[in-house]
């Protein structure tokens, strides 16, 4: 359930929606911090709900010591009126037992505002790709038959592969083998985008292949591919676009080494 952090409803009509999955590298999270931190977007409210793992911190776009104690909620929602862009953040994982019941939840609400698109930022390991799925660059796109027929020319336009499907089986030839939708380490993506396609919402899936670790260039090459499309940033009278990095990215890796160790 939605809560607005202001006095009056929230009106998202002709908005589009971007929200990451709790995926691989948390890729999805990290390019929707960018967003938020660049865009200067605002707090509008954030969702209730028992599916998410509880917990609270300090606010992670923090300008300065006045807002930085402010308590932020594990899925948020920030908006840049001005390009008519909400996104959901997400901070915690998704409680296994409960991923149905929070696709449900997030499909509803995504109905009920009347956002004009979705996009999901999204990530798989890289490690379980097919021969099929190395060529190329590391970004796939799904579209749901909805959204397919206004943005197929844009996706045509960009470049992008949509993602492969793959056979359920390998190692069997037998051409009566359904090929099938994986996406492995992809979280909630492939759930939210069949949902999605059941109930004919105009949803989006960027999907980039990459391994745990050091993911930060990852987040970079997703947002710049989003940017591609939805032009969040472009301005010909200046440099290349630039993405501020949030302040909550300097402890990503914890606090460093205690000297006292050594």
């Amino acid at each position: 359930m939605f809560i607005s952090s202001q006095n009056s409803p929230t009106s998202f009509k002709d908005f589009t929606l971007v929200m990451p999955a709790v995926a691989v590298g948390n890729v999805g999270q990290l390019a929707v911090d960018l967003m938020v931190s660049t865009l200067n977007m605002t707090r509008a409210g954030y969702i209730h709900t028992d599916c998410l793992i509880p917990m609270s911190g300090n606010n992670p776009y923090a300008t300065c010591r006045g807002d930085a104690e402010e308590l932020h909620t594990p899925a948020e929602v920030y908006i840049a009126a001005e390009l008519k862009l909400a996104v959901l953040q997400i901070r915690a994982p998704i409680i296994q037992t409960k991923s149905k019941k929070f696709r449900q939840l997030v499909v509803t609400w995504i109905k009920a505002s009347g956002f004009s698109r979705t996009v999901i930022l999204s990530s798989s390991h890289a490690y379980q790709r097919d021969d099929q799925q190395l060529q190329g660059t590391p970004l796939r796109y799904l579209a749901t038959p909805s959204l397919h027929k206004v943005s197929e020319d844009a996706f045509k336009e960009l470049g992008w592969r949509e993602m492969e499907r793959v056979p359920a089986f390998p190692a069997l030839t037998d051409a009566s083998t359904e090929p099938r939708l994986y996406i492995p380490g992809g979280g909630i993506t492939k759930g939210l985008y069949t949902d999605s396609c059941e109930e004919d919402l105009p949803l989006a899936v960027l999907l980039l292949f990459c391994s745990e670790g050091d993911n930060i260039p990852d987040s970079f090459t997703l947002v710049n591919h989003l940017n591609d499309w939805l032009h969040l940033l472009d301005n010909p009278s200046k440099e290349p676009n630039k993405w501020k990095i949030p302040t909550s990215w300097s402890l990503l890796f914890g606090s460093g080494i205690p000297p006292a160790l050594f």
